[in-house]
């Protein structure tokens, strides 16, 4: 089966491991975007973040699985324009912000150890403002 082309795909592939070891990058793969499709269902449990994982694995270890991510219509999108341009839509970012603020709420009504309730915001406080220091993808 052969996946139809797309021009705003990178069609530079990442170089390939060793034989050795690219079991263990399809592994991370094929690990990360299970969790990244739990993640879609668990409220607190991100997605993105695990399917750029799986997309950086899977171009060292599988490269059928790359190529589905790049051309999948939810994910390829998002895939392509951190590969190309390392940006992040806004409208991710404020989906991201939204869902640690709520995590953040959380936290501070149900953890009872301050420290860890404090180093948990702090936490998603440093992502957030790195998060929307990351440019917007270019118009299309």
């Amino acid at each position: 089966m052969t996946l139809p082309e797309r021009p705003d795909v990178p069609d530079a592939p990442a170089p390939r491991p060793p034989v050795r070891f690219r079991w263990a990058w399809w592994l991370l793969a094929y690990a990360s975007l299970g969790t990244g499709i739990v993640g879609i269902f668990v409220p607190g449990l991100p997605t993105t973040v695990f399917i750029l994982i799986s997309a950086w694995a899977a171009s060292r270890g599988s490269e059928r699985l790359h190529t589905w991510l790049l051309q999948h219509p939810r994910f390829g999108p998002a895939i392509v324009n951190w590969q190309a341009h390392g940006a992040v839509s806004r409208y991710a970012k404020w989906m991201a912000t939204l869902t640690m603020t709520a995590c953040a709420g959380i936290m501070l009504w149900c953890v009872p150890i301050a420290w860890v309730k404090w180093l948990s915001i702090g936490s998603m406080t440093v992502v957030a403002i790195w998060l929307w220091s990351r440019p917007l993808p270019p118009a299309s």
